[in-house]
């Protein structure tokens, strides 16, 4: 399935798709486009828009005071209690007033805000980023 998000991608936006392609759709392909051709981009390729919180159209967004990564863990059910917390990691680290939700979200945070000033391609910073997400979930698991 191709799933489709905007471009300059961070915290959630990164997450997402670690948690998409690790335990919703191993075979996923991810599409970066300006947010304002998302809608029309997601209906040409036939793509799940997700992340994008000025589009109400989008259902895999955040929620309240949620982020899109807890959408992504509800609506396809995923109850591994590991992501339970690590989703609340990505709402500290993603969502302005959430960072009490997890101490280790400010990391989380600086780190992305450095992956996106070295001007990455959004391709290059999951493929870098994606062990930051396992080794999180790896942290969480031993707690």
């Amino acid at each position: 399935m191709k799933w489709i998000t905007r471009k300059d991608i961070k915290v959630d936006r990164v997450a997402c798709p670690w948690l998409i392609e690790g335990f919703v759709d191993p075979e996923a392909e991810f599409l970066f486009v300006e947010e304002r051709d998302l809608l029309e981009q997601a209906k040409m390729h036939d793509a799940i828009p997700f992340d994008a919180p000025r589009i109400e159209a989008i259902k895999l967004n955040h929620r309240g005071s949620r982020c899109s990564f807890e959408a992504i863990l509800e609506d396809y059910a995923v109850s591994d209690p590991a992501l339970q917390k690590l989703a609340l990691i990505v709402r500290a680290a993603d969502v302005k007033g959430q960072e009490n939700a997890a101490p280790e979200g400010i990391g989380l945070r600086s780190i992305t805000q450095g992956f996106a000033a070295l001007g990455m391609s959004d391709e290059e910073r999951l493929v870098l980023q994606f062990p930051i997400y396992d080794a999180l979930y790896a942290y969480v698991q031993s707690r």
